[in-house]
This record gives structure tokens, C-alpha cells and sequence, in this order.
């Protein structure tokens, strides 16, 4: 057994059926059965060419129309909703003009770590603005630049 798999047993992490089917190797009739065995656990499926057919393409995705979810919390105990939103692959705006400063920062920690664990993007749209934009959406640097050239010629 090496070091990683007892670090893990110790951890809980694996069971020590499994810790030992590790170190001995995997079998063909070793796999089913340790699945049987385990309680709770449901098998979602593995990636096989069958499997890969199902998924979208590129032209699927490009086809797409995205619901952009618009949020004005009042509060950080409101950053549940934002999170499920972007976790769905909507793009979030979020107006954070009615909460405290203490609680604004907090709640774009949150949505900055979110972005991140997502591979998406955040950007600031002005002051209290920002766009939670998914992996899969684009946004056009042209309509960035004229929105912000209006936004700061506002004499």
C-alpha cells in the first residue's frame, strides 16, 4: 500500500475493501461487486462512446439563448440565490447598491470564488454593478467600451 492510499483510508476517504482492491489491482469482477456493496452510492454513468454522443456540440451550444438574471440583494444571506442562479449557467447581474460596505465585500468574495471554482468571469459594470458571466457565454468588448465611454462622459 503506499502512503497516499493509507492517508486516505485514514482520512475516511475510502473504504478499506477499496484501499485494498487499490493496492492489488483492479479486477474485472472486483469492480461490480464493490459497487454492490457500497450502500447510498448511485453510478450516474462513465464516459464511453455511447455516452459522448449525447453531448451537445459546439452548434448546439452556440444555439443556446441564456436567461441574464438580474439581482439586487439587500443583504449577504442572499448570495444562496445568486450562486444557484450562475450554477445553472445563467449570466447574473448583480446591483449591490442597497447593501452595506462590509457586506458588499463579502458577497463579491463569494461571487469571485464562485467564478473561479466555475472557470467563468466576473466584471465590474460600474461602482455597485457586476456580471457573473459563465465559461460558455461571451461578452463583446465593443458594447464594453461604448457603455463605459457614455458612463464617463456623463459632465
Amino acid at each position: 500500500m503506499s502512503a497516499l492510499n493509507k492517508m486516505m483510508g485514514f482520512l475516511g476517504l475510502v473504504d478499506t475493501d477499496q484501499e485494498t482492491a487499490i493496492a492489488e489491482g483492479p479486477s474485472r469482477s472486483a469492480a461490480p461487486r464493490a459497487q454492490r456493496e457500497r450502500t447510498g452510492v448511485t453510478v450516474l454513468g462513465s464516459h464511453s462512446a455511447s455516452n459522448t454522443a449525447s453531448q451537445p456540440t459546439k452548434l448546439e451550444e452556440s444555439a443556446a439563448h441564456y436567461n441574464i438574471v438580474t439581482l439586487q440583494p439587500r443583504s449577504y444571506s442572499e448570495a444562496r440565490k445568486v450562486g444557484e442562479y450562475y450554477r445553472e449557467g445563467n449570466p447574473v447581474i448583480i446591483n449591490l447598491d442597497d447593501m452595506e460596505e462590509s457586506e458588499r465585500k463579502r458577497l463579491v468574495d463569494f461571487s469571485s470564488g464562485l467564478v473561479f471554482g466555475l472557470n467563468g468571469r466576473i466584471e465590474r459594470i460600474s461602482l455597485k454593478v457586476f456580471l457573473l458571466s459563465p465559461a460558455n457565454v461571451n461578452v463583446s468588448n465593443e458594447d464594453k467600451t461604448a457603455a463605459q465611454a457614455s458612463f464617463f462622459n456623463q459632465s
